[in-house]
């Protein structure tokens, strides 16, 4: 049985404006999956929601490596426990690898193709590389 047929739901956590979240958008909307878009930015996170996205994930794939604040090496993640990034994470969602998928009770960071084929019973190529964001897009927010 296919996920689009709206027995679950999918939420799709974005940074509006994010090109890389467009495409994957997209992609999800070509495969037949509906869902809800938000904005991560927006949304007010606390550590325990997100470690529930960032369960059996080393912190290195948890970080969005283009946040400014990672870029101009503000903060040094090697330096900082999982749980401390979480924290410092539901303060600036801007540090959040995108998107976050929920899909029913199932939480996801990052555009894991073979993790949504599974869970939707879909068909997305998993040889897609949009799974981040793209260093040389304009990001803009709307």
């Amino acid at each position: 049985m296919n996920f689009t047929t709206s027995k679950y739901k999918v939420i799709f956590y974005e940074k509006t404006g994010c090109s890389g979240n467009k495409r994957q958008k997209e992609l999800l909307g070509l495969s037949g999956i509906s869902f809800e878009t938000r904005s991560l930015l927006d949304t007010k996170w606390d550590s325990a929601t997100l470690k529930l996205f960032f369960k059996d994930l080393e912190k290195e794939n948890i970080v969005n490596p283009f946040a400014p604040q990672i870029k101009k090496a503000q903060i040094d993640i090697n330096s900082l426990s999982k749980d401390e990034l979480i924290n410092i994470m539901y303060e600036n969602p801007i540090l959040i690898k995108r998107p976050l998928l929920e899909v029913a009770d199932e939480k996801i960071c990052g555009f894991d193709i073979e993790k949504i084929n599974s869970l939707l019973d879909s068909n997305i190529c998993e040889s897609t590389k949009i799974s981040t964001c793209q260093s040389s897009d304009l990001c803009k927010s709307v």
